[in-house]
C-alpha cells in the first residue's frame, strides 16, 4: 500500500472533491498518489469495506473521520457537500450499481474501465447520469498520455500512409490463483478475463489509431483444462477486425503468456511501433518511414493527473468529455461481439455503433 508521508497540499477554491470508491491496489498505488499532481482535483472522501483501510488511508491523506464511508452508509454521501464526484475503482462487475447510486446521490461519476460487464448496464449508467444531470466519464487514461496522443495525431496526418494493418497485444502470465483469491479470475466480477482487464487497451488502440469502427469481427477464445486460474475465465482471447476502409486489426490478449504490451500500425508508406504502448510509464515509439526515428513526445506519467483535471474541467466549466459513457458503451458492445463470434465460431457483422447485426445466412 503506497501512502503519502504528509497530507496533500491545498488546491484552488474550485477544485473538484472526489470520493474514492474502492481502496484496492490500483486506487492506492496508482491513482490516489496522482492527485498531488493535479491542479483542480482533490480527494474529499474515501469508501471501503475495510475499517482498517479507512483509518490508515484516511489518516495518510488527511481525510476527516466523517468523510470515511463504508459501503453500508454510502448513501450518506448525498448530504456531503465536500464531495462533487465519485471515482468508481471497484471490480468491473460492481461498476454499474455503485455508479448509479452515486448519481442518485447527486454526484458526478468517473468510472474505471471497462465501463461495465454488459451493454445493458452501460445504458443504465448513461440513463442514470442523464436523469441526475450529472457528468459520466470513463477512465481511459491513454487518451491523456503524450505518446498515444502523438500516435493519434500521426495517424490522422497519415504519417504511415493509408493504414492496412493494426496489431496489438496485451499479455502477461498470471501466477497461481483462483476465483476466490483474485477478483480478476471471477466471472461475476471480471467477465471473460484478460480482454476486459488488459486487452481493452488494445481494443481502444485499434479504434483511436484507425479512427474507424469495425464492420465485422471474428474471434477465438482458449481456456486450459484443470487450471484453477481459468476455472471461470478465458486464458486467451484473440480477434480479427475488418474496417470499412479495408484495414484489418489483429488483437491478442492473454493471462497465460509472456508479457507484451504493444501496438503496431502498418501503412502504405511506413510503420508506427509502440512498445510498450499503454503502460503507466516507460512508453517507447518509433516511426519507420524512409528510415527509423524514435519519438519522445513527453512524460507518460502525466496521463493520470491530466485525466483527473479533464474531468474536473467538465464538472466546473461544462467542457466536453473526451471519454464519455457513450465510448464505454461502444467498447463493451465490441467486447460482446468478440465473445459472440468466438462462441458461435463465425464472423459477426456490426453496425457503426458497435451493435451486432442479424447473423449471416
Amino acid at each position: 500500500m503506497k501512502l503519502p508521508s504528509s497530507p496533500p497540499r491545498r488546491k484552488r477554491p474550485d477544485s473538484v472533491g472526489f470520493a474514492i470508491v474502492g481502496l484496492g491496489g490500483y486506487a492506492l498505488n496508482q491513482m490516489m498518489p496522482r492527485f498531488e499532481q493535479t491542479e483542480r482535483a482533490h480527494i474529499a472522501a474515501i469508501v471501503s469495506g475495510s475499517a482498517d483501510k479507512l483509518r490508515r488511508v484516511g489518516e495518510a491523506y488527511g481525510i476527516p473521520p466523517d468523510a470515511r464511508y463504508s459501503y453500508a452508509d454510502y448513501a450518506r454521501i448525498a448530504a456531503d457537500k465536500r464531495i462533487d464526484a465519485a471515482y468508481i475503482v471497484l471490480p468491473t462487475g460492481m461498476h454499474a450499481a455503485w455508479a448509479i447510486r452515486a448519481f442518485a446521490a447527486g454526484k458526478h461519476v468517473l468510472c474505471e474501465k471497462p465501463m461495465a460487464l454488459s451493454s445493458a448496464d452501460c445504458e443504465r449508467m448513461i440513463a442514470a447520469g442523464r436523469r441526475a444531470n450529472r457528468k459520466l466519464m470513463i477512465a481511459y487514461r491513454s487518451h491523456f498520455e503524450p505518446y498515444n496522443l502523438e500516435a493519434m495525431k500521426l495517424m490522422r496526418q497519415k504519417a504511415v500512409g493509408d493504414i492496412r494493418l493494426v496489431r496489438t497485444e496485451q499479455s502477461y502470465r498470471m501466477g497461481p490463483t483462483s476465483p476466490g483469491e483474485n477478483w480478476r479470475t471471477n466471472r461475476a466480477l471480471a467477465g471473460g478475463g484478460p480482454l476486459e482487464d488488459f486487452g481493452i487497451y488494445g481494443l481502444q488502440s485499434a479504434l483511436y489509431l484507425t479512427g474507424e469502427m469495425p464492420e465485422s469481427i471474428s474471434a477465438t477464445t482458449f481456456r486450459p483444462t484443470d487450471d484453477p486460474r481459468f476455472a471461470e475465465i478465458f486464458a486467451h482471447v484473440s480477434s480479427q477486425w475488418r474496417f470499412p476502409s479495408g484495414a484489418v486489426a489483429q488483437l491478442v490478449t492473454s493471462y497465460d503468456s509472456a508479457g507484451a504490451n504493444f501496438a503496431h500500425v502498418r501503412g502504405t508508406k511506413g510503420v508506427l511501433i509502440m512498445d510498450p504502448a499503454t503502460s503507466y510509464a516507460g512508453q517507447k515509439m518509433t516511426l519507420e518511414v524512409g528510415g527509423s526515428r524514435e519519438l519522445n513526445p513527453g512524460d507518460p506519467s502525466v496521463q493520470f493527473a491530466r485525466q483527473l483535471d479533464h474531468f474536473a474541467d467538465a464538472v466546473r466549466d461544462g467542457t466536453a468529455i473526451k471519454t464519455p459513457g457513450e465510448m464505454g458503451l461502444r467498447d463493451v458492445r465490441l467486447i460482446e461481439a468478440i465473445y459472440a463470434s468466438a462462441k458461435a465460431g463465425r464472423t459477426v457483422d456490426l453496425t457503426p455503433d458497435g451493435r451486432m447485426r442479424s447473423p449471416r445466412r
